[in-house]
């Protein structure tokens, strides 16, 4: 137990206030934001209180309510790129630090290195004196000018964190090494999937066999998804195997590439292109199809290849990042993140769809249930904020401190600019008054 010098006591049955922040959220959709829909509705459910801090997106600005219970802020700020928002640290702290007093919240979770907004609330929490929890989604290489300028930025942002989330093993290892947290600060927490939206079309009592074969690709149609080796193996798998089809869900940069090389290769009768596709609809999608074929370059953990799996498809994938910690062999075909590897891991995928059945989809089905279910990730992702609350924050020479480590360059200069944002706190403090109802949250727990 733990208790506050107000009095508040911190234990694993207390009731806690969280605010999740992120510049990705409702009504976008993705992979953060429909982890931070499920998991802030598992907790409201588990009876915490969890609002959600994002940017405005079109006329949905201001405070909005969203089923179980999630109260989310649509601040007014404009994205600049790829639905992130400039990334200031001082545009949005005084509506932060307002929402954070005014909501009373006991601990911050932000979601997201690409995030500005999630950062910058890192950074607002550490003045006011809250905890906070980071989970990180994605992987960051080392050699390029952008990942080098990303990943410091990275270990500014975490130099105070209470505590970290990945949600793979090899996410771990890499968030570690960028940002140099303590491996005990860090916790691996996976995602996970509403499995009774993704069943397989058995439990209607159709069937999906016909003469033809469908290969299904839902993702961002981006660089990072392999939408270049994409581009080269749909030619020749169609002309390998004339019984197959392409179906693709996804927008991005790269979907003028497809276009072309369906206009080029004469397969508009091949290739189907679908353009955004809902989440509600995606399972729709999946269970008109045999093989899910994801073929990114790098990726954490990836969902949809565990929503494919749930619909009982067969799943091919590139043998990248997390992705081999999250299906069993018998599920997913792996290949190297090359052309050649997967047209053969399609060529062995397309040999097993005549060795499925409903009975064998229905048990796949229910592996999958069994190895993803989003509220015992909320279970761990409550023990991982109570490992958090028991962190003792730090005072303001020792946040300077931990900033100083980030470099000897960058390190002195990011210690003014935090020194610039404690003066503007200052400043807010005397501009806007914390409300008199809402007690500030105590910085030292105490073991009793």
């Amino acid at each position: 137990m733990f208790k506050g010098k107000r009095g508040r006591k911190h234990t694993r049955s207390r009731r806690l206030r969280i605010a999740m922040v992120s510049d990705f959220f409702y009504p976008n959709s993705g992979g953060v934001e429909n982890h931070m829909f499920a998991i802030s509705a598992c907790l409201v459910r588990r009876g915490h209180t969890v609002c959600v801090v994002t940017h405005a997106y079109d006329d949905r600005c201001g405070v909005r309510w969203i089923e179980p219970g999630i109260k989310v802020f649509y601040l007014p700020l404009v994205p600049i790129y790829n639905q992130s928002t400039l990334p200031t640290g001082l545009a949005s702290m005084p509506l932060l630090r307002s929402i954070f007093l005014r909501e009373n919240v006991d601990l911050i979770h932000s979601h997201s290195a690409f995030a500005s907004l999630g950062n910058e609330a890192l950074i607002t929490a550490g003045i006011l004196g809250i905890r906070t929890v980071f989970t990180d989604h994605s992987l960051f290489g080392f050699s390029d000018v952008s990942a080098i300028v990303t990943n410091k930025i990275l270990r500014f942002n975490l130099a105070n964190v209470s505590h970290v989330i990945c949600v793979s093993h090899t996410g771990r290892e890499n968030t570690m090494i960028r940002s140099n947290v303590a491996p005990q600060r860090i916790s691996v927490i996976p995602n996970a999937i509403d499995a009774c939206s993704f069943r397989s079309d058995v439990h209607r009592g159709a069937m999906r066999f016909d003469d033809r074969l469908s290969i299904v690709v839902m993702s961002r149609l981006v660089y990072r998804k392999g939408i270049d080796l994409l581009v080269k193996i749909i030619p020749i798998v169609c002309a390998r195997f004339p019984r197959v089809d392409f179906v693709i869900g996804g927008d991005g940069p790269k979907r003028i590439a497809i276009e072309e090389m369906r206009d080029r290769c004469s397969l508009h009768d091949r290739v189907r292109m679908l353009g955004v596709v809902h989440h509600s609809q995606v399972r729709d999608v999946m269970c008109a199809g045999h093989i899910f074929l994801n073929a990114s370059l790098t990726e954490a953990f990836c969902i949809a290849i565990v929503e494919a799996a749930s619909c009982g498809m067969l799943v091919v994938s590139t043998a990248v990042g997390g992705v081999p910690e999250v299906l069993p062999a018998d599920i997913i075909t792996l290949a190297p993140p090359t052309a050649e590897g997967i047209i053969e891991a399609i060529g062995v995928a397309i040999e097993r769809v005549k060795d499925l059945s409903a009975d064998s989809m229905l048990r796949q089905h229910a592996r999958v249930t069994g190895m993803y279910d989003w509220q015992v990730v909320a279970q761990r992702t409550e023990v991982a904020y109570h490992v958090a609350l028991k962190q003792t924050i730090p005072s303001l020479h020792e946040r300077m401190a931990n900033v100083c480590t980030v470099g000897p360059i960058a390190g002195p200069i990011l210690v003014c600019f935090c020194v610039l944002l404690e003066l503007v706190s200052f400043l807010l403090m005397w501009l806007l008054p914390r409300p008199r109802d809402v007690s500030q949250v105590s910085r030292n727990y105490q073991s009793e």
